[in-house]
């Protein structure tokens, strides 16, 4: 699934990965900011957030592989009028853990969670997060107020992570009545206080498949980790050309296995050292080697945005990434080297892979 800023564009291979067919678009001329693949249940549900200039936010769901897709008759994502706040768009779309196969989270602008029951026909705004003191201060990012990451723990049914720009990295182990802002050790140089308790704009966070209490994130300049859930961050930006970036993406189950896009810097938004390259750590980020072969050599310009690289859920996982140049890559050897599945299209803002 390939979301793009006119619409969802969708890679399919019949051949473990080797070559690829594409279609679309779906949705044409809406951004599509947000995707998602749901294996939970009978059959696999896709996910698309869009946003038309027109008609305002959406989501549709398709039961068939993309093949068709169904979207509500009512708004499926609104805030309640008590809260004098209208839906401006939908950053991340994350199923809920296995236990609880209906539960279907999603990320919004302004920076708000809301939470399905039903397999994403209808939502509800989760309260508690909404409600906190915190939120009249959170501030906008490059991108908008939204919350783009939703993290729920694996085992653990009422506890959850969300990360959003600007406001940082906030937890709940209550099922969402509570949230404390877990920011120690992520540093906001553009505040006054580089130190604060929150107002960090956390560019997105990945959870280790193996340790689920170790954490990765990406912010704006920095790269962290956090051994204690979330608690305490510490940097593993060294051996990193760069340590500004978007996305940063979690083995789907090696443990201490991640992957990072490095930019030049906020204020110089090119790939670092204007080189196509994807950094991977195999000692959850001591140590960081790139991965350049079959990716475009010489100087290169598309970024790599917070869901525009994703890994696969294959036993040998593929790896993905689009630019906003247009170009979509993938590697179907965990990185060791790398194709060209689409070229010349519009700007990629998210992409998602799984095996159907």
């Amino acid at each position: 699934m390939i979301g793009t800023a006119k619409g969802l564009f969708l890679a399919r291979s019949e051949d473990d990965r080797r070559t690829w067919e594409i279609s679309g678009p779906e949705f044409p001329m809406t951004g599509v900011y947000a995707v998602a693949v749901d294996k939970r249940g009978d059959q696999p549900r896709l996910f698309a957030g869009m946003t038309s200039s027109h008609y305002g936010p959406g989501l549709a769901s398709s039961d068939d592989g993309g093949r068709s897709w169904a979207e509500p008759d009512h708004a499926p994502i609104a805030f309640p009028a008590d809260t004098e706040a209208s839906l401006r768009r939908v950053w991340a779309i994350a199923p809920g853990p296995a236990d609880q196969p209906g539960r279907i989270y999603a990320g919004v602008e302004p920076s708000a969670l809301f939470q399905s029951d039903d397999g994403g026909t209808t939502f509800e705004l989760v309260r508690g997060l909404w409600d906190h003191p915190h939120r009249p201060n959170w501030g906008e990012g490059f991108g908008g107020q939204a919350i783009h990451t939703v993290l729920p723990h694996p085992t653990d049914g009422a506890a959850m992570l969300v990360a959003m720009s600007a406001g940082g990295v906030y937890r709940t182990g209550d099922r969402g009545a509570t949230w404390s802002a877990d920011n120690t050790g992520i540093k906001a140089y553009f505040l006054p206080d580089p130190w604060p308790e929150y107002g960090q704009c956390v560019h997105k966070v990945a959870r280790d498949p193996e340790n689920v209490d170790r954490l990765y994130a990406q912010n704006h300049h920095g790269v962290y980790r956090s051994d204690d859930g979330g608690h305490i961050w510490k940097s593993i930006a060294d051996g990193l050309p760069s340590d500004f970036g978007f996305g940063i993406v979690a083995h789907p189950y090696r443990g201490d296995v991640i992957y990072n896009f490095p930019v030049t810097a906020d204020g110089m938004r090119f790939p670092a050292e204007d080189q196509c390259r994807v950094f991977r750590s195999t000692d959850a980020g001591n140590t960081w080697e790139a991965l350049t072969t079959g990716l475009p050599a010489g100087p290169y310009y598309g970024v790599v945005l917070r869901d525009a690289m994703c890994a696969d859920d294959s036993r040998t996982a593929g790896i993905y990434f689009g630019t906003r140049t247009g170009d979509v890559f993938a590697s179907r050897d965990e990185g060791e080297s790398w194709t060209r599945v689409a070229t010349s299209l519009p700007d990629v803002l998210c992409v998602r892979a799984a095996s159907l």
